[in-house]
């Protein structure tokens, strides 16, 4: 299955990328393992790969969430927002 990783702000220059397609193993996948896969293709997300904020085409996920994956996909990787 293959879904779409965007990533913003310092995710972004962590991953050295603004966009990959992720080639996931059999027809479903969770959350979960997206984040474990994006970690082995891109290693510079570690620092922040259990902190971001994700979301699902465009609907924020609670962080503890494990949503399902299908075919198709969009996940952004949003950094925790910091300042003052």
């Amino acid at each position: 299955m293959k879904v779409k990783v965007l990533f913003f702000a310092s995710c972004r220059e962590m991953a050295g990328t603004k966009e990959t397609s992720l080639e996931l193993p059999g027809d479903s996948s969770s959350i979960a393992q997206l984040r474990e896969h994006i970690v082995k293709k891109l290693p510079g997300l570690q620092p922040v790969a259990a902190t971001v904020t994700l979301a699902l085409n465009q609907e924020y996920l609670d962080p503890e969430q494990d949503a399902p994956l299908k075919e198709g996909d969009e996940v952004a990787f949003i950094p925790p927002i910091s300042g003052g």
